[in-house]
């Protein structure tokens, strides 16, 4: 065929197959060079489920006896009905099957059995993951600079940010912001280019695309696909994509063709000989219609009736399925896959030392994060707002309290809700928190950039708006309520409110990695606030709290305890209280601490705003290890589920 190749799509001079011939570069004239080849044998996959649908055993089957191999310089594609395991399969290649999966079958790359290293593999999901705050061009050059080498200038950086946005025709778009939230930006299809243009930027060895073109016409379909096409054969990459209904010259682009449904798998070969497969087997295409419409119209089982094809779908389906198991494609297949094995290739690591150094890591991530939080109104400016507001109402409320003996009950109602209620209200930048999290977890998985990298510089970038919104607030409640005046208290009490909405801000980072779902992500920060304020020692006293729980552990682990005993010392300390009407002449600060409100005396207030920073630190840690716990008890999970079988 030489440097044309074959498809089965619309062609004004069809050849005498029904075929067509397009030119392109075939791939097998180019050099392979360091590439990689994947290939699949027998995979199976089923998922826990509780409805009836489920087998036996509790699990249903989404994946049967998947068997193909993917080429360094080509394209695969996945075509299929809805729900007939697409992303399944993309998943299970990637190594991102959830935990309450099973899986059997082998997985190969160039020969060895391992899994897709970081940075060796992109991979785009149906879910776009992308800062909406951000422009166009401020995403590619921030991904280019945390996923090309570090010994890589600059200006190439930029170069090829550059190159790569003219590849996927977003060059008139650079300037325009992702946009959500209520704010107009991109399209949908020009947001899925643009994670596509992400993820072309260090031209992987493995690059699995779930529908790339979904949202886009039919011509910007075409454009984008065979831009992939050119980098696919410039780089020999290995492209897999499952693509839902291609235009018929998009169809001619593909080199391999995989059709699924039920689970099942009906065809895998060389794209131009599916029309042959189908005519033998009783369902030609007909003159003039995409073939790609006509197989996903003969395999579909969704609606039984009024088919064009006037047959029950669900025979057709698993006519193909015997048909192509005794075919000489799929021979031709298993062929192929035994050579591909017996050729042990380079075994595939990970980039390694080729990414962008820590601390770049960590300085792109901190001013990419401090621009989104800048930008985005919802993040801390909303809660600034609120929060200035709070800080007038709370210093009208308690105005000039004075050191009169009534005064005592207002300072310790005034201590509590800035100790507690007024650090809560961190829970509203949970939304913000859920949509960084997947924009992490995305790049994450792609190997743009390393966990401790992103811990620091999401520390970094929050740390000055969180000093913003607890100094102007706290600065008005102060002076409007006549607390001490010397700076020192001030200064005090200004770090106890910034620990405090440190600490909030981690315990709620820490749930968003717990608990990605909205609702029940703010539910929880929530009641978990509410138990830490319930054991903090003002409801009910340290020295009368339930041992069970509440003061062991709850009493300890609450930073609200530690924030309101270092308020509690650095406002009564040093002051004296006249008599109350037939009581003591004077009442002094530390007697009333000890002997009214339990605080512990045996340290400084100092100590109690150091523990409130190691827990800081302790959060943060916390929430890196939850993130790498993720990490690698996922793929433990899964070895260890598909060391079982399960029944089809």
């Amino acid at each position: 065929m030489g440097s044309f190749r074959k498809h089965s799509g619309i062609c004004p001079e069809p050849d005498e197959q029904g075929g067509c011939c397009i030119q392109i570069v075939d791939s097998v004239t180019k050099n392979r060079g360091d590439g990689a080849y994947l290939t699949w044998e027998k995979l199976c996959v089923a998922v826990s489920s509780s409805n009836g649908s489920a087998g036996k055993n509790g699990y249903k089957s989404v994946l049967n006896d998947a068997t193909g191999y993917a080429k360094p310089g080509e394209i695969v594609a996945i075509m299929g009905p809805s729900g007939c395991g697409k992303s399944t399969l993309l998943d299970s290649l990637a190594g991102r099957l959830s935990s309450n999966t099973r899986q059997t079958g082998r997985i190969l790359i160039n020969g060895h059995k391992s899994r897709l290293a970081y940075g060796t593999m992109a991979y785009m999901t149906q879910e776009q993951a992308l800062t909406w705050t951000l422009t166009v061009k401020e995403t590619v050059y921030y991904s280019a600079e945390l996923q090309l080498p570090k010994s890589m200038p600059k200006s190439e950086k930029r170069e090829r940010a550059d190159k790569t946005i003219r590849e996927m025709g977003l060059q008139n778009s650079m300037n325009t912001r992702i946009g959500g939230w209520g704010i107009k930006g991109l399209s949908g299809g020009q947001k899925r280019r643009l994670s596509i243009c992400v993820e072309l930027l260090t031209h992987p060895k493995f690059l699995l695309l779930d529908e790339p073109v979904s949202g886009l016409d039919s011509a910007s379909s075409f454009y984008v696909m065979s831009r992939i096409v050119k980098l696919t054969q410039q780089y020999q990459m290995t492209v897999i994509t499952a693509i839902h209904q291609p235009s018929s010259q998009v169809f001619g682009l593909f080199n391999n063709l995989c059709l699924l449904s039920l689970g099942k798998t009906l065809y895998f070969g060389p794209t131009f000989a599916a029309n042959q497969f189908f005519v033998a087997n009783g369902f030609p295409c007909p003159e003039l219609q995409s073939p790609a419409d006509h197989y996903l119209m003969t395999i579909n089982s969704d609606f039984d009736e009024d088919t064009d094809i006037g047959n029950d779908p669900n025979e057709v389906i698993h006519l193909l399925a015997e048909a192509y198991k005794s075919s000489e494609v799929y021979m031709d297949t298993q062929r192929e896959i035994a050579t591909l094995c017996t050729q042990k290739g380079e075994l595939i690591e990970g980039r390694g030392g080729l990414q962008a150094s820590f601390i770049t890591q960590c300085m792109v991530l901190s001013a990419r994060s401090f621009k989104n939080m800048y930008r985005d109104l919802g993040y801390y400016w909303l809660r600034l707002g609120i929060y200035i507001a709070l800080g007038f109402a709370l210093g009208t409320l308690f105005y000039e309290i004075g050191f009169e003996f009534d005064s005592i009950s207002a300072r310790v109602s005034m201590i509590l809700f800035v100790s507690s209620f007024l650090t809560i209200l961190a829970v509203g930048g949970f939304p913000s928190f859920v949509e960084e999290t997947k924009v992490f977890q995305c790049e994450r998985l792609n190997g743009h950039y390393g966990v401790g990298s992103y811990v620091i510089s999401h520390a970094i970038s929050s740390t000055p708006y969180l000093l913003l919104i607890s100094l102007i607030p706290g600065a008005i409640a102060y002076s409007f309520i006549g607390l001490q005046r010397e700076p020192g208290q001030f200064i005090y009490f200004e770090l106890v409110v910034l620990m405090a909405m440190l600490l909030v801000e981690c315990q709620m980072m820490i749930v968003a990695a717990i608990v990605p779902n909205l609702l029940m992500g703010i539910i929880s920060g929530a009641g978990v606030q509410g138990l830490m304020i319930l054991g903090a020692g003002f409801f009910r006293l340290p020295n009368h709290l339930p041992h069970i729980f509440w003061k062991y552990p709850m009493y300890y682990i609450s930073f609200h305890r530690y924030a309101l005993e270092g308020l509690y010392k650095n406002e009564f300390e040093g002051l004296k209280f006249p008599a109350y009407p037939g009581g003591l002449p004077t009442v002094d600060g530390e007697t009333l601490l000890k002997s009214v409100l339990h605080v512990e005396m045996g340290y400084s207030k100092w100590i109690d705003l150091a523990i409130m920073f190691g827990m800081v630190v302790a959060y943060r840690i916390m929430f890196f290890c939850i993130i790498k716990t993720k990490e690698n008890v996922g793929p433990i999970i899964r070895d260890f589920m598909s060391s079982y079988t399960f029944r089809n």
